[in-house]
């Protein structure tokens, strides 16, 4: 019997073994791990984001901080000649440079939006630059610094062989001096005036349509599109190329620049010859626009009028040329 029993017992024994190794096992209880680590993740998100802010924040705050403060009023004397030092001269190519004159350090040009110089040589310069009736050689400028650069004018000025100024400037040496009026308003330019502006600027006429663009493109308000056409003699000849490029990288949608040149290299890849009116209509306006449109025109006096026709001394002129056969009006075309 006991033996039976043992059995029995055995049997029982196995058979609830068998039962509890077959039987589903409960399911475990979920676990909160993956919401507490999605959570801890958001948050970090959220932090880095909050430091991320605060620090450009900071940033912005220690630079405005440093940023010397200028006086509201401008370094340049709009009715009387100003002398100032050159401060120092920053070669650019073969024939160009980069002029940069010292203004008291609390002070900035402050020049409007578009405006120029114009400039004599000094009072006490050695050899002062005059013609053949023995006045004084003057000539008009455009700075490429900005408005608000304290302590400091730049020019870039190409020399020219028959340009008694631009040889006269090339010839100056760091603590001479140069005499300065202005500013000198020319455009009275706001954002967001037209809705498209075409430029055509020639060689070192480059200079206010930069002063235009560096303004407009930068504020954040700007929806107006600019389109440069910079006709140049050859490649080497075109300046502020690493400007117009970093423009056309930054605002894309506001702004294009095309290159063309009279004597391209065997490798150019873009448009040759004067400007044209196939240029023209490809790229810049159209008149039909009517006053949403603008078109400025800066460069040597045979390639304004040949677009525009000549300016007449300090004033406009006629319009002729390619801008007034493709239809467009006097009120369309301003000539720097």
């Amino acid at each position: 019997m006991s033996f039976v029993r043992a059995s029995v017992s055995a049997r029982t024994v196995f058979a609830n073994a068998r039962r509890y190794s077959t039987a589903p096992s409960a399911e475990p209880k979920p676990s909160n791990l993956p919401f507490y680590l999605l959570g801890g993740g958001v948050a970090g998100i959220i932090g880095y984001i909050y430091l991320d802010r605060k620090d450009k924040a900071a940033a912005r705050a220690a630079a405005a901080a440093t940023k010397p403060k200028i006086s509201d009023k401008s370094a340049l004397d709009p009715q009387n000649f100003v002398d100032f030092k050159l401060k120092k001269v920053e070669p650019y190519n073969y024939n160009t440079a980069k002029y940069i004159f010292e203004l008291p350090a609390d002070t900035a040009s402050l020049m409007p939006i578009a405006s120029c110089v114009v400039v004599k040589s000094a009072a006490d310069a050695a050899k002062p630059l005059v013609d053949d009736k023995g006045k004084p050689v003057i000539r008009p400028y455009t700075p490429i610094s900005p408005p608000d650069q304290a302590g400091e004018l730049t020019f870039l000025i190409k020399r020219y062989e028959n340009g008694k100024m631009s040889k006269y400037i090339h010839e100056l040496k760091p603590g001479e001096a140069l005499s300065i009026k202005g500013p000198i308003p020319k455009f009275d330019f706001k954002i967001n005036q037209f809705d498209e502006v075409g430029m055509v600027a020639g060689g070192s006429g480059i200079t206010p349509m930069y002063q235009i663009l560096e303004y407009a493109l930068k504020d954040p308000a700007n929806k107006t599109r600019f389109t440069l056409i910079f006709a140049n003699v050859t490649e080497k000849d075109i300046l502020l190329k690493e400007e117009f490029d970093a423009l056309k990288a930054k605002y894309p949608s506001t702004f294009d620049v095309v290159y063309t040149l009279d004597k391209p290299g065997p490798g150019w890849q873009g448009p040759s010859g004067y400007v044209s009116s196939e240029l023209v209509t490809r790229h810049l306006p159209a008149p039909t626009l009517g006053e949403k449109a603008k078109i400025f025109v800066c460069g040597p006096p045979g390639q304004v009028a040949a677009l525009a026709g000549p300016k007449a001394g300090m004033k406009q002129g006629e319009l002729s040329g390619i801008l007034k056969q493709l239809g467009y009006t006097p009120e369309q075309v301003f000539k720097f």
